[in-house]
């Protein structure tokens, strides 16, 4: 049926003025006020004559609104016609219409409850409030247009009925409505005539009254709640809106977007991303439109598309259904970037109400004052005084989390603040909270987000007053500072909460680092100073050095403290030593060692030490790397510094290996164990345990080194501690291979496989360990040929290592399977050159390839 066939039926039928028009306009799809602005004639002029109050109204007037509903030949007559005709008066008051116009809507029938997913929590929560005895008599739901406030209190209204004896219902307000006529509308909806006569009707028995969209006209809304709750004692009132009505008692519930999977979850699989509302919302509305649910390839860009629209049911829905024509993948690239346009109301969102004449399908209609979520954020964000908008556009600032702390020092909060926008950073989180801007989730410290819509929109506002370059400058300051405070608890009992720390803001730190670094760059490299060992970590440490160089090569750190650049260049120099290119960044090293020592600064001078010695090893240098590390215990020593001696002990228990003294290794590593434990240092505890597991089997206690090394790596994996995991990964492999035990030896060679080529510190490559264990296996089984295959790619891989011991055992390794006299004098010459000694397993090998005919 085309809008002339629907105005024909209104014509042919009804010939009274008021129904003509009520026809005719909602056959348009106008509400009142709407019809109003078309046509330039006051909202209440339309609702007079659709209501029969307007006996005989001017004909400029009619034809005015019939221009504005486009009514043209026949119909037009009939209805500029219309005018003249009586029109009949009712002895019974005309029943209130629902129809979202300006004034107030017909709501005699609860409609239907929509399906709700991710809200069940607020259901039983919000019942249990409005019912309890006493209960709460004015609760309002506030938060973003789209975010589901009226689904909500419909779902709350229908679990409620059948507790609440005197009924259920609900209003919406229009825009231009006035209290009398909504106090007449909350009266009609229970049989009562005015409002003197809802109290005696209900007779002290608790009803609940859902009034929708006070936002629409908030002192109206105000009035009606506090003459409503004067009035009737026992009436309870369930509101919704973009912000707080504002009378006394009432409790403030703002509803909150769906949670969503957070970065680290894209690549969770379907059943996981299931247990997130927003993803499940999502394709439960994707089902409507295509018969397929999402497919592996689809599910990152499920997760990315779900955060991205800030969890907002309506956007959720909104982008769902236009999953009938793209995939998610053509989703989030054609629409990821730009959901600030996408349209919140349409006509497939649109405010469900009552409609007392049709007590079946849920009547809906537009409500276009918001066009998109853009509009829907804007809404609230005028709601602000200027201060709290200025302290909004820095907190946006922050990509990820925050906490309170760093929301002060965001907006320049204390006794000491130069430049405050707010001075009760508190009220404006609670302030934003309640607006629907502010997400909290969690209890830990950074529980606080913007939604991604929100800061979008924030950030653009912060760019149209030219305040962006200040804001991301003060940003990275504020970083910094956190940094700061964290990189010291990178060592110790406090590890693994820094390190987590540092992980909840690491978009944050991302984004400082990169603008820091054009803008201001001394900011920039003290950032990237204290997160060295956090890049370690994470296994960034290739990425971490190329930041370092390249803000110690900008000019405009040239002049920045002779220590901060220190720090920065023994930075660089120990995450070289990580990919193996250690021997490149010793200049860097010795550098900072003497700007330490000029400062006086025995922090950093422990430290240089430390890292020198760890360079000198993978270059050969053993005797100075030996006297590094002999120079650091005596200084730590003398300062009472016990996680330095616990590092000394463990480096100088490797120089025992190197000799072969391995009784010597293990009482330095057994002394290591105990100083890690005095100072609480669980990650120095765990390297310490997956040295012995490398002694062990080196004195060929198989069976002791692979319990001892598992007990490690459960460890290990506790801390995230990519590098370490995969050496001591190694050990275990090899001492399986040793013991014969070829299945858990293979399944530890998948899961090297798995981690890549990735060099560990102290060890070769992955590949190169891999091979070592591959001949180990090949030899226990007697097939010499391809163990010497294996033990040559060992060999090959080894020869650039930090570790000579790796070289040293493929060799031995290779000359076991080949007994080729120059694999044995290269072997010579290693040892030579590095130190080493055999130790007695591996000369029993070469001296059964001397026996052998």
């Amino acid at each position: 049926m085309n809008p002339e066939d629907d105005r024909s039926r209104w014509s042919s039928g009804r010939t009274g003025l008021p129904d003509l028009l009520r026809g005719h306009r909602l056959a348009a799809g106008l509400t009142q006020a709407e019809l109003a602005t078309r046509a330039g004639i006051g909202v209440r002029t339309v609702r007079d004559v659709e209501r029969g109050r307007s006996s005989r109204p001017q004909r400029t007037t009619i034809e005015l609104l019939a221009t504005a509903l486009g009514l043209a030949g026949a119909a037009r007559s009939t209805f500029v016609a219309a005018r003249h005709v009586p029109t009949p008066r009712s002895p019974e008051p005309e029943p209130p219409s629902y129809d979202g116009s300006a004034g107030v809507v017909r709501p005699a029938v609860l409609p239907p409850a929509v399906e709700l997913i991710g809200r069940e929590r607020d259901v039983v929560e919000l019942v249990g409030m409005l019912t309890s005895d006493p209960a709460v008599r004015l609760v309002s739901l506030v938060g973003l247009a789209g975010v589901g406030k009226t689904a909500l209190a419909l779902a709350v209204a229908h679990a409620a009925a059948g507790r609440l004896p005197g009924g259920v219902a609900g209003v919406l307000v229009g825009e231009g409505s006035d209290v009398a006529e909504v106090l007449a509308v909350s009266a009609a909806v229970f049989g009562a005539a005015r409002l003197p006569e809802l109290a005696t009707r209900l007779d002290g028995q608790p009803a609940l009254l859902i009034v929708d969209a006070v936002e629409r006209a908030p002192g109206t809304a105000v009035e009606t709640v506090h003459r409503l709750a004067s009035a009737v004692p026992s009436l309870r009132v369930l509101v919704t809106g973009r912000h707080p009505v504002g009378l006394r008692g009432e409790r403030v519930r703002p509803v909150a977007p769906l949670d969503a999977p957070p970065p680290d979850r894209d690549d969770a699989d379907s059943a996981s991303l299931a247990r997130y509302p927003a993803v499940a919302l999502f394709t439960a509305r994707l089902a409507l439109v295509r018969p397929n649910p999402p497919t592996a390839a689809e599910l990152p860009a499920l997760a990315r598309l779900v955060r991205r629209l800030g969890g907002l049911p309506l956007a959720i829905e909104l982008m769902a259904a236009r999953g009938r024509i793209l995939d998610l993948n053509e989703l989030l690239d054609r629409y990821g970037d730009r959901v600030l346009d996408l349209a919140t109301f349409s006509g497939a969102g649109e405010r469900p109400g009552w409609n007392a004449a049709d007590p079946g399908p849920v009547q809906r209609t537009p409500a276009t004052a918001v066009e998109t979520l853009r509009d829907a954020v804007a809404t609230s964000y005028l709601l602000l005084t200027p201060k709290e908008r200025a302290a909004l556009r820095r907190l946006a600032a922050f990509s990820n989390r925050w906490s309170v702390k760093l929301a002060e020092e965001m907006l320049d909060v204390g006794p000491d603040a130069a430049d405050t926008v707010v001075t009760d950073s508190v009220a404006l989180l609670d302030r934003l909270l309640e607006l629907g801007l502010l997400s909290v989730r969690g209890a830990g410290p950074f529980r606080f987000r913007l939604l991604d819509a929100v800061r979008e929109f924030a950030v653009e506002q912060t760019a149209g007053v030219g305040e962006l370059t200040a804001v991301r400058r003060r940003h990275a300051r504020v970083i910094a500072r956190l940094v700061a405070r964290t990189a010291p608890n990178l060592v110790g009992s406090d590890l693994i909460a820094a390190v987590h720390r540092l992980d909840n803001m690491g978009g944050d730190i991302s984004s400082a680092l990169a603008h820091a670094a054009v803008d201001d760059p001394v900011t920039a490299l003290r950032l990237a100073a204290g997160l060295t060992r956090w890049w370690r970590f994470r296994g960034r440490d290739v990425a971490g050095r190329r930041w370092l160089r390249r803000l110690l090569a900008d000019p405009r750190t040239a002049d920045a403290a002779p220590v901060l650049r220190a720090w920065a260049g023994l930075g660089v120099a120990r995450l070289a030593a990580e990919h193996g290119a250690g021997a490149e960044e010793l200049p860097a090293a010795r550098a900072a060692l003497g700007a330490f020592r000029s400062a006086g600064d025995v922090a950093g001078e422990l430290e240089a030490r430390t890292v020198l010695s760890a360079l000198l090893t993978g270059t050969g240098d053993h005797d100075e790397a030996r006297g590094q590390a002999e120079a650091v215990l005596a200084l730590a020593t003398r300062h009472g510094r016990t996680r330095d001696m616990t590092v000394a002990q463990n480096n100088l228990a490797w120089h025992g290996i190197r000799v072969g003294d391995l009784a010597t290794a293990r009482r330095r590593l057994a002394a290591a164990d105990r100083l890690a434990a005095q100072c609480g240092d669980r990650r120095l505890r765990a390297l310490a345990m997956a040295n012995l597991a490398e002694v062990a089997r080196l004195e060929g206690r198989y069976g002791v080194a692979v319990d001892q090394g598992r007990r490690t790596l459960a460890a290990l994996t506790a801390l995230g501690d990519p590098g370490h995991h995969r050496r001591v990964l190694g050990t275990v492999g090899l001492a399986l291979a040793r013991d014969g035990r070829v299945v858990e030896a293979t399944e530890v060679l998948a899961e090297l496989r798995r981690g890549g080529p990735v060099a560990g510190l102290g060890r070769m490559p992955a590949d190169g360990i891999c091979a070592l264990i591959e001949g180990t296996l090949a030899l226990h089984q007697g097939d010499r040929d391809l163990a010497a295959e294996w033990f040559a790619v060992a060999v090959e891989s080894g020869a650039n290592g930090q570790d000579r011991r790796d070289l040293v055992e493929a060799l031995v390794g290779l000359a076991a399977s080949t007994a080729d006299p120059a694999v044995l004098d290269r072997l010579r010459e290693v040892c030579r050159d590095s130190g080493f000694r055999l130790l007695p397993p591996e000369m029993e090998s070469l001296e059964a390839v001397t026996r052998r005919p």
